[in-house]
């Protein structure tokens, strides 16, 4: 029988297993399906048998997000154009794990981030997530995964080197990520095209997920020249009813751009060095739906 005092201890650490599952999925609406799965499992569990209920829900909820993650893997093969992340609220507050590093959380949660957990297996990612975002130990996430610890910490040793090599270079500073959202909005929307160039990183490059559901770039778009002519030219070209308004997602700032009271686009930007390097367009509806409704943290 499920009661009162089971339903709390659950919504307690509702927020920490969607905080895991988005990390391993990437997309709102799976993470969601996933934690809600779990609250099943949870409802229909001798709730006295369960000794550490938080060490419990994470297993469940990450073995839930392994198997998910093996299906919709398959199902990203055939995406139309770039793939991104689904952009979530990412306001942490306190709310960083204990032995977590705050740095390492949050950077757990960029897009840029994320974009290379895509190419782990789904043990790897589970075992870097628990690991590197939220600080749990080998033999932690050895009785997670029902592992031995040898096995986890090659698992661990593979994934990190892995998202190393492959993790572009990006500075998590949200006032100055913020400056240059800010300043990039400023001289888009004054279509002034020098001062795009002036911000971006002679190398940098913008990358548009759509979906195939709205217009954005097939391709990756690179140089400064390039990709500030594109952005130009969006700028002429959007609705005249436009308005843009700076979000925290993703660990970091976001232009959210909306038609009324849909979500029409969302940009956000990685610097280095002072410079905008990578930009970031997600215009799938789908991926930018949830921005309406009320924010789930990550």
């Amino acid at each position: 029988m499920l009661t009162d005092a089971a339903t709390d201890v659950f919504e307690e650490h509702r927020p920490f297993l969607q905080g895991v599952a988005y990390r391993m999925l990437g997309r709102v609406a799976d993470s969601e399906d996933v934690v809600q799965e779990a609250w099943l499992r949870w409802s229909a569990t001798d709730h006295e048998a369960v000794r550490e209920p938080r060490a419990y829900l994470v297993r469940v909820t990450t073995r839930l997000a392994i198997d998910r993650l093996r299906q919709v893997q398959a199902r990203r093969e055939t995406y139309v154009g770039p793939w991104l992340p689904e952009p979530v609220a990412t306001d942490f507050g306190g709310a960083v794990p204990d032995g977590a590093d705050r740095a390492v959380f949050t950077e757990s949660v960029t897009l840029a981030v994320l974009v290379v957990l895509e190419s782990l297996s789904p043990l790897e990612r589970a075992v870097f997530v628990l690991r590197e975002a939220f600080g749990y130990s080998y033999a932690e996430i050895a009785a997670v995964l029902e592992r031995g610890e040898p096995a986890v910490r090659q698992l661990a040793g593979r994934a990190r080197r892995h998202v190393e090599e492959r993790k572009p270079r990006f500075e998590v500073n949200p006032e100055r990520q913020r400056d240059l959202t800010e300043r990039f909005l400023a001289a888009a929307a004054g279509e002034d095209l020098q001062g795009l160039i002036g911000l971006l990183a002679e190398d940098v490059r913008l990358v548009g997920d759509s979906g195939g559901k709205a217009k954005a770039p097939l391709r990756v778009i690179e140089t400064s020249d390039k990709v500030g002519r594109f952005l130009v030219s969006v700028a002429k070209n959007q609705p005249a009813e436009m308005r843009w308004d700076l979000a925290a997602l993703n660990g970091g700032f976001a232009l959210v751009g909306r038609v009324g009271d849909r979500v029409d686009t969302l940009f956000q930007v990685d610097v280095v060095d002072g410079r905008i390097q990578t930009i970031y367009v997600v215009r799938n509806p789908d991926k930018l739906a949830a921005l309406g409704e009320e924010p789930t943290a990550a």
